[in-house]
C-alpha cells in the first residue's frame, strides 16, 4: 500500500475543513442508517478473523500463500451469506521473495562494503566483475530530474563477451524496468542502480520494482555510494561482487468480486480494497482495515435491504503488494462495453493507522499543480468525502494520486476515482499533529509492512471516523440520481495515462 502523501502548508490543510464545491450534481443522500449499522465492532470482527488466518499460516496473508487463499475464502463465504452474487477471478502472477539480504562490495582496488537493497523482481545469483557506468551519468546532479542514464541501449558500453561486468546506472527520467532491460540487452551480468542525487533522491534506493522478473541480479544504492563507484571507475578498473538470493516463481491468486442484487449494471460503482498483506506480516491495517470496512459495509447494506440505483460491486483485490496486479488484471479484462459501464471507483487502503490523518485522494489536483489530477468526476468524488468530514466538524487533507494503490488502473483507464487513506510510512508533520492530533515526527503507521502490523496495530478512532465516511460515500454514490457532470451524465473519458505516468505502481517506485 501507499505511504507518501501530498500536503500543502497548514493554511491549505485547514482549508479542507470548508466544504468543497466542485461542479457536481451528486445528490445529498441521507446515509444515517448505514453509518449507524457499520460499527467499529463489526469492522473488528472481520479484522480478528484475518488475524487468526495469519496466525494459522506463518504470520502472513501474502498473495500466493495459504493465508491469502484462506482470506479470500472467508470474504467469499461472508458475501455469499449476505446475498451477493460472488465470483472469483483467478490469475497467475510472479511471486517474489527475498530469501537473504542482497550484498554489494568493492573487491578492488579498495575493499569496501556498501549498503544495498535488491530491486523487486531482481534475478538471483552472485556476480563478480568490473563496474562499467553508462555514458550519460549526471554528476553533480542538477536540481530537477535530469539523468536519462540507461534509458537507451546506446547509453551502455557493450559488455565484454568473456568477462563478467556490472552496469552502473543512475536513476532518472525513464522507469527502472527500461534501464535494466537495456543493461541486459547490452550484455551485462548484473546491475547497480544509484539514486539520482537531486532533492529527495539521495538516500538508499529502496522500495523499487522492475515490474517483471529479470535474469540478472539488480541492487540499489544511495547517490553518495553511486558517485563513489563512478568516480573510482574513472580512475581505473573497479571490481565489485554482487549477490542476491531470490525466489521468483509463478503462483495463483484471486480477485473476489461481489455484485449487489439491485442496481443498474450500466452504472456500476466499484468499491475496492486489496486483500493481501506483505510476506513480513499479517497486514491487519494494510490492508485488513480497508477489507474489513468495505466487507462490513456490504453486509450491512444487505441487512438494511438497500436498493441502490447503481449496482455496487465490492472488489477485494489480489496481489496489490506485488504491483497492483489484481486491480490491473481486472481492468484489463473488461471489454469496452463493460469498462464504459463503470462510472466510479472508490478505493480504501489503510483506514486504521495509529497516528492517523484523514487523507482524501486529491481528485482535482488542487493541492499540487504539478501532480496528477484524477479523470473528470474525481473532483466530485473528493468533494463527497470532504463535505462529509466538514459537516462533522472534522478536518481532512489531500493525498496524491501517485499510483500507490488500486485506484491506479482505474484512473489510467479514465474512470473517476477517489477514496480514503489514514497514512503509512510517511512522517506526521507538526501542522498535521496540531490539526488531527497524534505525534509529530512519528510515522502515521509505525508497523507499515512489518511483522507488528497485527490486530493490536489499529486505531479504533480512525476506523470509526473513516469507516463512517466510507459507508457514506458508498451509499451516496449508489443512490444518487445525478451524475458528476454538468448534464448529469457519468460516462468516463478515453484512457490517457499509462504506468509510466506514475512515480509508483503499488508500494514500489517505478522510476
Amino acid at each position: 500500500m501507499q505511504g507518501r502523501t501530498l500536503l500543502v502548508a497548514g493554511t491549505m490543510v485547514a482549508a479542507m475543513l470548508v466544504p468543497v464545491t466542485a461542479a457536481s450534481a451528486v445528490d445529498d443522500i441521507n446515509t444515517d442508517s448505514l453509518r449507524k449499522a457499520v460499527t467499529v465492532g463489526g469492522i473488528m470482527s472481520h479484522e480478528r478473523v484475518l488475524q487468526r488466518i495469519a496466525n494459522n499460516n506463518d504470520g502472513t496473508r501474502a498473495s500466493g500463500t495459504p493465508g491469502d487463499a484462506a482470506s479470500a475464502d472467508y470474504v467469499k463465504k461472508t458475501l455469499k451469506k449476505a446475498g451477493y452474487k460472488v465470483t472469483e477471478q483467478k490469475f497467475d502472477f510472479p511471486f517474489y521473495q527475498e530469501v537473504t539480504p542482497a550484498t554489494l562490495s568493492q573487491v578492488s582496488p579498495t575493499p569496501t562494503p556498501y549498503e544495498v537493497a535488491s530491486l523487486e523482481y531482481s534475478g538471483s545469483g552472485s556476480v563478480t566483475g568490473q563496474v562499467v557506468p553508462t555514458t550519460n551519468v549526471v554528476i553533480p546532479a542538477t536540481p530537477e530530474p535530469s539523468s536519462a542514464s540507461g534509458c537507451a541501449v546506446t547509453d551502455f558500453v557493450p559488455a565484454s563477451a568473456s568477462e563478467p561486468q556490472v552496469a552502473l546506472i543512475q536513476r532518472g527520467t525513464c522507469t527502472f524496468e527500461i534501464k535494466v532491460a537495456n543493461a541486459i540487452a547490452a550484455g551485462y551480468d548484473a546491475a547497480v542502480v544509484f539514486n539520482e542525487g537531486n532533492p529527495g533522491r539521495t538516500e538508499l534506493l529502496t522500495s523499487v520494482t522492475l515490474g517483471t522478473p529479470v535474469s540478472i541480479p539488480v541492487v540499489g544504492v544511495s547517490y553518495a555510494d553511486g558517485v563513489a563507484l563512478y568516480e573510482a571507475s574513472q580512475l581505473g578498473s573497479v571490481t565489485v561482487a554482487v549477490s542476491t538470493d531470490i525466489i521468483v516463481e509463478t503462483r495463483t491468486t484471486t480477485n473476489v468480486i461481489a455484485d449487489s442484487p439491485k442496481g443498474n449494471r450500466d452504472k456500476t460503482v466499484v468499491v475496492g480494497a486489496h486483500l493481501d498483506s506483505v510476506l513480513d506480516g499479517a497486514g491487519i491495517n494494510d490492508n485488513g482495515s480497508g477489507t474489513s470496512v468495505i466487507l462490513e459495509t456490504a453486509v450491512q447494506m444487505s441487512k438494511l435491504k438497500a436498493k441502490p440505483r447503481q449496482m455496487v460491486r465490492f472488489a477485494f483485490w489480489g496481489a496489490e503488494e506485488s504491483g497492483l496486479l489484481g486491480s490491473t488484471h481486472y481492468v484489463n479484462s473488461l471489454s469496452d462495453q463493460k469498462l464504459a459501464a463503470i462510472y466510479a471507483n472508490l478505493n480504501f487502503d489503510m483506514l486504521g493507522s495509529t497516528n492517523y490523518v484523514r487523507f482524501v485522494y486529491d481528485g482535482d489536483g488542487s493541492a499540487d499543480p504539478d501532480g496528477l489530477t484524477g479523470p473528470p468526476g474525481s473532483a466530485q468524488i473528493e468533494s463527497v468525502f470532504n463535505d462529509y468530514f466538514a459537516g462533522k466538524g472534522l478536518a481532512s487533507a489531500p493525498t496524491a494520486f501517485d499510483g500507490r494503490s488500486d485506484y491506479g488502473p482505474f484512473i489510467a483507464a479514465g474512470i473517476p476515482a477517489g477514496g480514503l487513506f489514514s497514512g503509512a510510512e510517511g512522517v506526521k508533520t507538526a501542522e498535521e499533529a496540531a490539526l488531527f492530533g497524534g505525534i509529530a515526527g512519528a510515522p502515521y503507521d509505525p508497523c507499515y509492512h512489518q511483522g507488528c502490523d497485527t490486530v493490536n496495530n489499529l486505531s479504533t478512532a480512525a476506523l470509526n471516523e473513516l469507516g463512517d465516511a466510507a459507508a457514506h460515500a458508498v451509499m451516496t454514490m449508489a443512490m444518487s440520481k445525478s451524475g458528476f457532470f454538468e448534464d448529469g451524465s457519468r460516462r468516463a473519458p478515453q484512457p490517457e495515462l499509462s504506468v509510466e505516468d506514475f512515480p509508483y505502481w503499488g508500494s514500489h517506485q517505478v522510476r
